[in-house]
């Protein structure tokens, strides 16, 4: 890991410092901004340029000047606060400036997006099912996690366990099913766990790209549902240091957290640093009360150093998260339904969990301590009319599940994943109109778990690469996007034996050893190689400025993972025996997605729908035993249940339908509604019969609907700024259709929650903002409720208690109060 460290900020060396790589001449873009209407110049307008990751802001008088551009067709997006947002190409060999006049909107209707596709697109254009969700909707949702920020998204959710732990599900899937990215690079640690949260900092978030569909073309396996890329504010225009403060309170579990961020950019040398805290005691709910053991204490550092120039840009970046977390087990007292805690080994007796220990911030002795540390390059090189993308990156994991309470410093389940990952894409020359890209991605894996006591997985050592070609056309208003790729993953574990430590009992990893009786063997050696095709081909017609037509159809592909594959044995943060199947077969899917999406000043919607059939879908079924109870296992004191993972055909369909209007006049206010709906059956293989218990799949979000009021008044009103307050409501209606089989789950009711908010900006006589505040309430009605997604809902030592309920609630009522305070120590001239 450390000779791979090191030729990282080689690549990153070598390529900044090699100017023979810039046979593109340099050149720059300059101009004026104006209101269209008006004629007016406009200040503080942001131009940008994706693929570049280059752009400036207009100055008092309206002009602007993007210096270092290379002498070739780029993608410009100029965007500005209550206007829309153009988007437009430009061949710089031809065209050095050029002048922009922006029309006045409520809604900037136009978005470029950069995820899942070969190189920027406009979001309009591309016939991928995507969404964009922009940097005003993050600050407007409050969330005690990124990922959880998702929720009111059409077609997306979350699986969740507590606050500190939400998993995204796109469409119905979700675990390695969807690639979760940051800044473009592939996020790994441990996914294949459902409590094994995103470990990225959620303050380093400026906006999310989403695509809804399989993914598979661009990133190979892991991405057969979608992706999430999770994207950094773009660097600072050039001349400027600039920073921001934030501080952030919610009541619910307390959660205190604090933010600080400084970013610049002189002559092309671009730099950034950010540190973020957040800790949080124990949540709470109408009928539970404080949530026992659902604390967490996170420290982030980020920093990035980058060099732009004509023959374009490359970055190298550094990222350390730091997380202890505490995974409630559910325990209860028999009587009070109280939360209990283990206090030795064999469990034999429960201590009721304190109001002090409710109410504190310490770190329970049964907690998870999580460490993930990434470096990666980016770099864009123009040579001549074509580009040469390479993104290359090393991550390490480190998961500690501490389960232990007479030994604290042992850790149970011990994992450290080491990943290096790689994307190379060549963008060919355009021929007539013909957008081309060939590339390679994938990845080298590392794990080792021969360090705890506990062993659920095996080490293992994994390589995937997927070749793979991309082509766009536009002929007239048509836009025509299609591709393929192979992948190939070689898996390989090998066999593991323990025995019993002589000091503490615990199991230990040792060699394998015929003669001893006490060594058993906890796994068997395992290679494989997993292969497969996938691709797509879709196309969007722009009927005209307003309205658009998109159909798609994918193939995916997904290798299975190490859990599904191998995994036997107890997981701390699971609550139940999980157990593998080695002969399990890659899934494939073919994905059908089709979508009619209306835009205009007033009134903007769209009708998206999509149809998903699997092959060797895998899903986890909780098994009975021979006399017709649970099937259960003994470890220590405790007993828990058994699951198998199984294969099968599967079928989801559905769909998703968004409205937003702006009645006139009242073009400040928005009323902004829209419904997900999935379909999931099981349609059976493998030997199974299906029924009424088993005739629907696991894990799938019921239909839901959002609904929001909000007022938007950007004009300067006294000191405040860029004002808003909404209100809103989502509904999430009963879930019968669950997979019912031996209790592998239960029916959810159907539940409602309300929300409300509002922020402005707190300005000086000049406009410049001093700071920005916002209060943001989420089940301000404190309905007890549980979703089909929150996992804790099946943790429960007494689900026949007499109360009528089992498992753990969701969060109550939780109020959020953010200040946010600009840094401006220089400004561009």
């Amino acid at each position: 890991m450390k000779k791979l460290y090191f030729l990282l900020s080689m690549v990153l060396v070598v390529f900044s410092c090699t100017p023979a790589l810039a046979v593109a001449g340099k050149t720059s873009l300059s101009g004026k901004v104006t209101d269209k209407t008006t004629g007016e110049a406009l200040p503080y307008v942001s131009l940008y340029v994706p693929d570049l990751k280059t752009g400036a802001v207009t100055k008092l008088d309206g002009t602007y000047l993007i210096d270092n551009l290379p002498n070739t067709k780029i993608l410009i997006q100029i965007s500005f606060v209550g206007y829309q947002s153009v988007i437009e190409t430009i061949d710089l060999a031809t065209t050095t400036t050029k002048d922009f006049a922006l029309e006045t909107s409520v809604k900037e209707m136009n978005e470029v997006v950069v995820t899942g596709t070969s190189r920027a697109t406009e979001i309009k254009k591309n016939p991928v099912p995507m969404i964009s969700i922009t940097k005003d909707y993050l600050a407007q949702n409050a969330s005690t996690n990124i990922i959880e920020t998702l929720n009111k998204v059409p077609g997306v959710s979350t699986l969740t366990t507590g606050p500190n732990v939400s998993k995204p599900f796109i469409r119905g899937l979700g675990s390695n099913r969807v690639l979760t990215m940051f800044d473009g690079v592939r996020q790994e640690g441990q996914q294949w766990g459902d409590e094994h949260g995103i470990e990225i900092d959620q303050f380093l978030i400026d906006h999310i790209e989403v695509v809804k569909g399989p993914a598979s073309l661009m990133y190979g396996s892991d991405a057969l549902a979608g992706v999430v890329n999770l994207l950094p504010a773009n660097p600072a225009p050039d001349g400027v240091i600039k920073g921001n403060v934030l501080t952030n309170y919610q009541t619910n579990n307390k959660q205190i957290a604090g933010s600080l961020a400084l970013d610049g950019n002189s002559k092309g040398f671009v730099w950034g640093v950010r540190g973020s805290h957040k800790q949080a005691s124990d949540y709470q709910d109408k009928y539970d009360g404080r949530v026992y053991n659902t604390k967490f204490n996170e420290n982030d550092v980020n920093a990035y150093i980058g060099l732009h120039r004509a023959w374009g840009y490359s970055h190298l970046n550094f990222s350390m998260y730091d997380d202890v977390q505490e995974i409630p087990d559910g325990s209860r007292d028999s009587l009070t339904r109280k939360f209990t805690r283990q206090i030795n080994e064999a469990d034999t007796a429960r201590p009721i969990a304190t109001n002090e220990e409710l109410n504190s911030y310490t770190i329970s002795v049964l907690h998870q301590h999580v460490q993930h540390y990434r470096v990666y390059s980016s770099s864009n090189f123009i040579i001549g009319r074509s580009k040469l993308n390479l993104n290359l990156g090393v991550q390490q994991s480190s998961r500690r599940e501490f389960s232990h309470p007479l030994y604290p410093d042992v850790a149970g389940l011990y994992l450290v994943l080491k990943v290096f990952s790689y994307d190379i894409k060549f963008h060919l020359p355009d021929i007539k109109g013909v957008e081309s890209t060939i590339g390679v991605n994938g990845m080298y894996q590392d794990n080792s778990a021969d360090k705890g006591t506990q062993f659920v997985v095996p080490g293992y050592h994994s390589f995937d690469a997927g070749p793979f070609i991309h082509i766009k056309k536009m002929i007239g208003k048509l836009d025509i996007a299609a591709g393929v790729r192979y992948d190939a993953r070689l898996f390989q574990n090998d066999s593991m034996f323990s025995k019993p430590n002589a000091t503490t009992g615990f199991d230990m990893i040792t060699s394998y050893n015929p003669t001893d009786t006490t060594v058993v063997r906890q796994f068997d050696y395992y290679k494989h190689t997993f292969t497969g095709f996938s691709g797509s081909i879709g196309a969007t017609y722009n009927v005209n400025d307003n309205i658009a037509i998109k159909a798609n159809v994918a193939r995916g592909y997904r290798a299975p993972n190490v859990f599904e594959i191998a995994a036997k044995g107890v997981h701390p943060g699971t609550g139940l025996e999980q157990l593998g199947d080695a002969n399990f077969k890659p899934e494939f899917s073919l994905q059908t997605d089709a979508g009619l999406f209306f835009e205009s000043k007033h009134i903007s919607g769209s009708v998206e729908v999509f149809e998903n059939n699997i092959t060797n879908y895998i899903y986890n079924e909780k098994l009975v035993s021979v006399k017709g109870g649970d099937s259960l296992f003994k470890q220590g004191g405790n007993t828990f249940p058994v699951y198998q993972f199984r294969q099968t055909t599967a079928q989801i369909y559905g769909g998703e339908f968004s409205l937003d209007i702006h009645p006139h006049p009242l073009d400040w206010l928005h009323f902004e509604n829209s419904v997900s709906v999935i379909y999931a059956i099981n349609k059976g293989g493998n030997g199974a019969t299906i029924n009424d218990s088993n005739k629907y799949l696991p894990l799938i979000p019921p239909l839901h609907t959002n609904s929001e009021l909000r007022a938007n008044i950007h004009k300067k009103i006294g000191c405040f700024a860029n004002l808003y307050v909404k209100a809103g409501v989502q509904y999430y209606a009963t879930q019968n259709q669950a997979y019912l089989a031996y209790g592998t789950e239960t029916k959810t009711p159907a539940y409602a929650l309300i929300d409300a908010g509002a922020g402005t900006d707190i300005v000086n006589k000049k406009g410049n903002t001093l700071f920005a505040i916002s209060f943001l309430g989420t089940n301000l009605a404190d309905a007890a409720y549980q979703s089909n997604m929150n996992r804790l809902k099946y943790f429960d030592n007494y689900p026949k208690n007499g109360s009528g309920r089992s498992g753990i609630y969701n969060m109550g009522r939780n109020i959020s109060f953010k200040v946010s305070v600009p840094l401006y120590i220089k400004k561009s001239a």
